[in-house]
């Protein structure tokens, strides 16, 4: 091996060691588990459906035009509840937003007809969970009136990032389910 191989492998070396160093991951806090989630959110139904809501081309850019967000996954999943008649009671979705301290993963629940019937943090990190804490009643439902009372900065970071994924759970059931016309 040449001086000049030997070197660029040392650098290539300490640069992988640096980056693995400065690398932090904090252990996942569970708040609630998806089960208990969709019992509470989809309470009254008799039966329950998944469905998988695949976007196309057009919808994705329709809501990236919209909203600024571009949808990344290849499809969501919306659990929607039925009663006895088979009309839809309520549907919930579960998003996650990837942040430098780690996921924040919410369940929101929306009513037949779109409308947010309420969100619950169900997953984030050690890291942030002194940040959400005030925004968390002790059921870890999302309370959004405290998102401007007496949070510090990354308090109201991490709100803006809960109310952000509200809004695109009521987009996505707007334009995956109600305007494709199949009611849930």
């Amino acid at each position: 091996m040449t001086h000049a191989v030997r070197y660029a492998a040392a650098i290539v070396a300490t640069l992988t060691l640096v980056g693995v160093a400065a690398a932090h991951v904090t252990p996942p806090v569970v708040l609630v588990s998806d089960r208990d989630v969709l019992a509470g959110s989809l309470a009254g139904a008799q039966r329950l459906f998944v469905r998988e809501v695949r976007l196309t081309p057009a919808e994705r850019q329709a809501i990236q035009k919209q909203t600024g967000w571009t949808p990344d996954e290849d499809f969501y999943r919306f659990y929607i509840g039925r009663d006895a008649q088979g009309r839809p009671v309520a549907a919930t979705i579960f998003l996650t937003e990837y942040t430098v301290h780690g996921p924040v993963r919410v369940a929101v629940a929306l009513g037949p007809d779109g409308k947010v019937k309420g969100a619950t943090v169900v997953e984030l990190t050690e890291e942030t969970y002194p940040w959400m804490r005030p925004l968390l009643d002790p059921q870890a439902r999302f309370v959004a009136a405290n998102l401007s009372k007496g949070l510090d900065s990354m308090g109201q970071f991490y709100g803006q990032i809960v109310a952000s994924l509200i809004q695109r759970a009521a987009l996505l059931y707007d334009v995956g389910v109600l305007k494709r016309g199949d009611s849930a």
